[in-house]
This record gives C-alpha cells, sequence and structure tokens, in this order.
C-alpha cells in the first residue's frame, strides 16, 4: 500500500496533477500493434515476378484460351441444371475482370523491381566508364611523356646514323687526305 502512495505521489507534480509515465531514452520503445498482417516485400516482389514472367508466356494465353472456350461451352451445350453462368457470362465476366485487376499491379510491382535493377545496373556502369576514361586518360599522359622523354634519348637508329656519318668522314678524309705509307711507321 505504501508503494502505491509513493507511486501516486511520484506520479504527481506539486498541483496534484497527474504527470505521463516517464519514458527511458536509454531503452528502445516497444513495438507497438500492427492492424496489418506482416510481410516480407522481397518475397511478395519475387512471387510478382514469377506471376508476371508466367502471364507474359504463350502458355498462359493458351491455357486461358481453353479455359475460356470451355467455360463458354460448357454453359451453352450443358444441361440447364449442370450450368453456373447462363448467357450473358456474367460470372465469366467477372472472373475476367479480378484476373486482370491483379494481374495489372502484379505485373507493375515486377516491372518495378526491373527498374530498381537496372537502375542499380546503369549506375555501376557509370561508375566503370568513368574509372575507364580516367585509366585511359593516365594511361595517354604516360605515353606522352615517354615519347617526350624517348624524343632526348639516343635511339639504336640515331646511334647507327651518326656511325654511318662518322664512318663515311673518315673515308672521304682518307681519300682527300693521302695516306702516309705504313713502312714509315714500322
Amino acid at each position: 500500500m505504501a508503494a502505491e502512495e509513493r507511486t501516486k505521489a511520484a506520479s504527481t507534480g506539486s498541483s496534484g496533477m497527474v504527470r505521463p509515465p516517464r519514458f527511458r531514452l536509454d531503452q528502445p520503445k516497444s513495438p507497438r500493434r500492427r492492424l496489418l498482417p506482416e510481410y516480407d516485400p522481397e518475397a511478395f516482389g519475387r512471387f510478382s515476378e514469377r506471376i508476371a514472367r508466367f502471364l507474359g508466356t504463350g502458355r498462359f494465353i493458351v491455357w486461358m484460351t481453353l479455359i475460356i472456350i470451355l467455360w463458354v461451352l460448357w454453359n451453352i451445350f450443358a444441361p440447364t441444371a449442370l450450368r453456373f453462368d447462363e448467357y450473358p457470362f456474367i460470372f465469366l465476366t467477372l472472373m475476367l475482370s479480378l484476373q486482370a485487376s491483379y494481374a495489372a499491379p502484379l505485373i507493375l510491382l515486377a516491372q518495378n523491381r526491373q527498374d530498381d535493377r537496372d537502375r542499380v545496373t546503369h549506375e555501376q556502369d557509370r561508375k566503370q566508364n568513368e574509372r575507364s576514361i580516367a585509366d585511359t586518360e593516365f594511361l595517354t599522359r604516360e605515353i606522352a611523356a615517354l615519347r617526350m622523354g624517348l624524343g632526348e634519348v639516343a635511339t639504336r637508329d640515331w646511334i647507327r646514323s651518326e656511325l654511318e656519318d662518322l664512318v663515311r668522314d673518315l673515308e672521304d678524309r682518307r681519300v682527300l687526305l693521302p695516306s702516309e705509307s705504313d713502312e714509315g711507321d714500322r
């Protein structure tokens, strides 16, 4: 009884008004009750994609056509007691409307998921292209620097041409200057 009085006294201020209970900020809020059932959006998305893929096949069109033909034939030629959808086939119209009303949002959901995947793929492709362009520009600058550096380096062809020029000059000097005999050197 004393504990209840202390709790009541703590929850009322000096004016006697009741204060709302304090919430602890160091602890998460308790989960709220939801009116709608919980579901996994990824599982639902995969399910809608499977349905959309099936609705876009020839198999679906063939099966749907067969069912409609059987439905119409049964309700025209079956005994009156066994017919379940008399002319003008109101129940068939209702079933096709229900099928369309569920198929359209599922197809749209599948398209939205595909758009999201495409957007991510395009973003990754764009980033890869930017990296490739940056790498190409870097390599182009490096090749240009190497070419400029090679312009200052003596290449094999340049050395060969210089040696050939020297040999030609020496031969020209031998022709112009009389050669001294080898006997004087001995």
